[in-house]
């Protein structure tokens, strides 16, 4: 976790970043969702992390909901599952990795996600739910939400122009 640093920040990014904003946090949920591991030696032996540290993240998730322990794993042994709500991160991940494709992949993308109906490819898109239109940030502007706190929505109404 990443502390109390964000604990006075009414921002959902913050929040989210509290919760799987560590080193290799994503890469678990990676190797979860598109990989399919559950068990701690897999984690370990893919991604080279620590034991005490894959530990601590896997507590970690339990504990936030994204992944649930299950004891009745075939072969003895437990198994870390993802949960509908570590398994929406499968997004973010896909996110994380377009951009790494674009900026930090010279060779071209070492990994291409496909949908498993029609092998089409699934990339990181933002589009408008009212008409369909794919956006870029610059098109993408900040509103105030139901969540807001009243110096929030001051200041994103004022940048609005409103």
């Amino acid at each position: 976790m990443l502390g109390s640093k964000y604990a006075r920040e009414n921002c959902s990014a913050a929040r989210a970043l509290d919760v799987v904003g560590e080193r290799w946090s994503l890469l678990i949920i990676r190797n979860a969702a598109f990989a399919g591991m559950t068990r701690f030696s897999e984690f370990e032996r893919s991604l080279g992390i620590a034991p005490n540290i894959l530990t601590k993240r896997l507590a970690d998730f339990v504990a936030n909901g994204l992944m649930a322990i299950d004891e009745s794993a075939t072969g003895g042994g437990r198994e870390y599952r993802l949960t509908e709500k570590g398994a929406e991160l499968g997004q973010v991940v896909i996110a994380l990795t377009a951009w790494g494709d674009r900026w930090a992949a010279p060779d071209g993308p070492p990994v291409v996600y496909r949908h498993s109906g029609c092998g089409g490819e699934c990339g990181a898109r933002t589009a408008c739910d009212r008409c369909g239109a794919e956006v870029a940030v610059p098109g993408i502007e900040a509103h105030p939400g139901p969540g807001a706190t009243e110096a929030q929505r001051q200041r994103l109404e004022s940048r609005l122009g409103g």
